[in-house]
């Protein structure tokens, strides 16, 4: 039986990143068809697809009444995000570093920060209610707000060949299909994960919070990961921190405001989640540090923060 659930657990992470794979690569050429500006597609087309998968874990795991799950997937999302994304991205670009001159980021960087630590500090009483919810809600959605109220952001600036339209239109309804399909199997593979998630911490007596934080963040973090170092490689630094930046933003709020509209989100004893948390707020701090006060983040800050996450494995792993 233990066999059969690790296996399971094994596909549906491999079936989750495969699947987040066609979302984002469908997302993106739907966008570059609709003539959206890259800053969209990274930050908000490219967040939003890679959040689906904490998405549909979340929705799973409210619906089963285990939302715990939700809230430790996330807090392990916005650890990885901000910590081992950021620097296995300077790592492998070009130069050893990524830009963060514009007042854009400068500004989404504190939007970041806040959204990081906003449900942390909701759930200081025990419990994310459906009132803490509809306020993470209501943050995604000003922040969308003060996103898209400048035009300029919205131009058109792809340097496409010209196609006809009709064969255009083909490969756009071929990428939706693309997209339709890597949806359905995202949720198959949430189904598998809340599953495996569900006998393990039964059988090895793991917090929930805890499974989701080490395991299940990590995994639905890769599509993040590949997208940050791929860009790195491409030399497209500009467009990793809207993706990492908008990869918090969206399941910090959104994500997390539905599953709480959904289940109530309860977390009485937060031991299994101090240890995170802890390292969650340094690693927000210092990457906020980094933005604000460097307007880069440089191959020194990059092995900072990846020491960071690699620290938080091993004391996890240590004192559990």
């Amino acid at each position: 039986m233990l066999w059969l659930y690790i296996l399971i657990f094994i596909v549906s992470c491999v079936l989750l990143y495969f699947s987040g794979e066609l979302v984002i690569g469908g997302l993106m050429r739907i966008a570059r068809f609709l003539g959206w500006r890259e800053f969209v597609v990274a930050f908000f087309v490219m967040a939003f697809a890679a959040s689906l998968p904490n998405l549909f874990v979340g929705i799973t795991s409210a619906l089963r009444e285990i939302p715990q799950l939700s809230f430790g997937d996330v807090a392990g999302n916005n650890l990885v995000a901000l910590t081992l994304a950021v620097a296995l991205a300077v790592l492998f670009a070009k130069n050893r570093e990524i830009p963060a001159k514009s007042r854009t980021v400068q500004t989404t960087s504190i939007f970041t920060i806040v959204a990081a630590l906003l449900p942390l500090l909701l759930i200081l009483d025990g419990k994310l209610s459906r009132i803490d919810g509809i306020l993470l809600i209501a943050f995604f959605i000003f922040y969308l707000f003060w996103l898209f109220s400048k035009k300029e952001r919205f131009r058109k600036i792809y340097n496409t060949q010209d196609i006809p339209i009709i064969k255009e239109f083909k490969l756009f309804l071929k990428d939706l299909g693309k997209l339709i399909l890597g949806i359905m199997l995202l949720i198959i593979s949430a189904q598998g994960i809340v599953t495996s998630a569900q006998f393990f911490t039964k059988s090895f007596d793991i917090p929930l919070v805890l499974f989701g934080v080490l395991i299940i963040g990590l995994g639905n973090a890769l599509p993040e990961i590949y997208f940050a170092v791929a860009s790195a490689k491409r030399g497209e630094t500009w467009m990793i921190l809207g993706n990492l930046m908008g990869a918090v933003i969206v399941p910090s709020t959104l994500v997390l405001g539905i599953v709480a509209l959904i289940h109530p989100i309860e977390i009485p004893d937060f031991s299994s989640l101090a240890i995170a948390r802890f390292f969650l707020i340094i690693s927000a701090l210092l990457f906020l540090f980094f933005i604000q006060t460097r307007r880069k983040i440089d191959k020194n800050g990059a092995l900072v923060l990846l020491l960071i996450y690699i620290t938080f494995v091993i004391v996890e792993i240590l004192l559990r």
